[in-house]
Formats: structure tokens, sequence, C-alpha cells
């Protein structure tokens, strides 16, 4: 019976080792059918091989357009590594990078991943926070220009970018809550133990909004250049070297999310419109990141139109 528990799983292994080569040579075809797009809009250019949607081919339409110099990423917020922002980058181009997760079980995955001595990647377990950030990145020998920043953590999204200052990044890409709207410059309040599911059931209450993501971006010297097609991740090049890339603002980009994830109690999809989403969080508090003021959601988003 072990002996054939033992065979199957090798034989699991072997099929996703044949499907992980059969994704990146398509990502590598990908890349190349890109270069032949005559587009400004980067939605044009998205394909997915390990990252979630289609930041794959945002992020390599961007790595075309601008010049980096240092082919070095920070990505947190992994969990497993399967699925990210960076792996592509790691595989495809050879970039190296740090990436970062809350879970030990998940660090362990990734360690025992034959993409850890295949690679020049470093993972480590740690919760993140505006406090210990910038050590955390520093002491795995990581400072000033790197080529890219990704940060998905359901939660201090906006404050960890804001308390980064031990790299500069060329390219980050953040993800933002689009239930927040567009006009309204907000966030969760700083919590330094926030988890998402801890703070509310639903999972709805996290991050911050596009709007507010622009105004730090403005701040660090970065320009939004555009939005993923489901409304999830963000997208900002550092000024100095933006080029030809297209800007946008959050008015324009911004758009809901087409995904549904809200829950219930018991942990399971409810499939709720935006104007149930907010019903459900409406008891919750957010913070405008320019002026500090708290409001909540009820407050800010009793109606939604015009938002």
């Amino acid at each position: 019976m072990f002996s054939k528990v033992k065979r199957l799983i090798q034989l699991i292994k072997s099929y996703e080792e044949r499907f992980n080569k059969i994704d990146l040579n398509l990502g590598k075809i990908e890349t190349r059918l890109n270069k032949s797009i005559d587009s400004d809009y980067i939605n044009d250019y998205e394909f997915k091989v390990s990252s979630q949607w289609g930041e794959d081919g945002i992020i390599q339409y961007l790595i075309n357009k601008i010049n980096i110099k240092n082919t070095t990423f920070v990505e947190f917020g992994v969990e497993k590594y399967t699925e990210s922002n960076t792996r592509f980058l790691l595989q495809n181009n050879n970039w190296n990078g740090l990436v970062l997760d809350g879970s030990s079980e998940n660090i362990s995955y990734i360690k025992n991943d034959p993409i850890y001595w295949k690679h020049n990647l470093k993972a480590e377990h740690a919760f993140l926070t505006a406090e210990n950030i910038n050590q955390i990145i520093s002491s795995n020998g990581i400072s000033g220009d790197i080529g890219l920043l990704s940060i998905d953590v359901d939660g201090n999204d906006y404050w960890l970018w804001e308390a980064i200052n031990c790299i500069s990044p060329n390219i980050v890409v953040i993800e933002f809550n689009s239930l927040f709207g567009k006009k309204e410059k907000v966030s969760v309040p700083y919590k330094s133990n926030f988890v998402w599911t801890n703070e509310h059931f639903s999972n709805l209450y996290w991050g911050a909004s596009l709007s507010a993501m622009e105004y730090l971006g403005e701040k660090k010297g970065y320009s939004l250049v555009g939005i993923n097609s489901v409304s999830s991740n963000a997208f900002f090049v550092k000024d100095e070297l933006i080029g030809n890339v297209r800007k946008t603002n959050s008015k324009e980009a911004h758009s809901y999310s087409s995904f549904r994830q809200s829950r219930n109690e018991k942990g399971e999809l409810t499939f709720l419109d935006i104007n149930e989403c907010l019903v459900l969080i409406s008891d919750c508090t957010l913070q405008r990141v320019d002026t500090f003021e708290k409001f909540k959601v009820s407050e800010l988003f009793g109606n939604l139109h015009g938002m």
C-alpha cells in the first residue's frame, strides 16, 4: 500500500513538472508575441503563467519599456510561491530576489520546491509590519535601487509601502481594494497585527483604495500606469524612468472587481454584489490617508452612486 501511494505521489509530481514546463514555454511565446503589439495600454499585454491573473504579461511589457539596471525583486504575501507576480521573472528572465510570507509552512514549501536551488531566490518567514519591514529586507542583503516590488498582504498594504525606505524599486505592483471606489483616498487604519479574517469575517475589509495608492505613489515619486483587467493590482513606475510608458490616474483607471469573494460567518462564499458588500462592512472604520480622519464605511459610501 505504501509503495503504491509513493508511486502515485511521484506520478503527480512528474505531471506537475510537465505542466510547469508547458506553462513556462507558453509564457516565453507570449512574451515574444507581445513585442509585436502596438498599444499604450498595459492591459493589451496581459497573460498568465505564474501570476494570479494577467500580471506576468504586464510586468514583461514594463521591464522591456524601462531601463532596469538591477534585476532584483522583493515580493511579500506569496503563500507557497506557486502563484505570484515574480516567479516568471525568476524563471524566464533569470532575475533574483526575496520572497516573504507570514506562514512558516509556506516558506518550508518554497525551500523544498526545485525552483529554490535552480534560481537565486531567498525565502523568509516573517509577519510584516511597518516597524520591521525595512530591517527584514536589509538583513537579506537587499537595498537601494531594485527592479520590482510586489505587495499583496490583504491588509496593511498601503502602510507597508509607505514605510519602506531601504529600497527604491523601479516598478511597484500593489494590491488595492476596488470596493472602496475611485474618489476616496482611504485605507484600513494601521494595525500591526492586522489579519483580514480576524478583522471581519467577510474578507472584504482590507487594504486601500486605488486613489490612496496613487496619492502615496505620487509622494514617493511614482506614476500610476494602470491596473490589471480584474481590478486587483495597480502598477506604478518611477517617474524618472517612465519614458514613453503611458500614465493614467485613479479616476480613469478604476473599475470594480468582477470576482466575488464575500463570505458569511461560516466562511462560505456568498457572492454579494458591490452594494451588498458595502452594507456588510458598513460599521467598519476607514481612514483618509491625506487627512488621517476616520469614518465608518457607511458614512463614506452610504450611497454607491457617484462614487
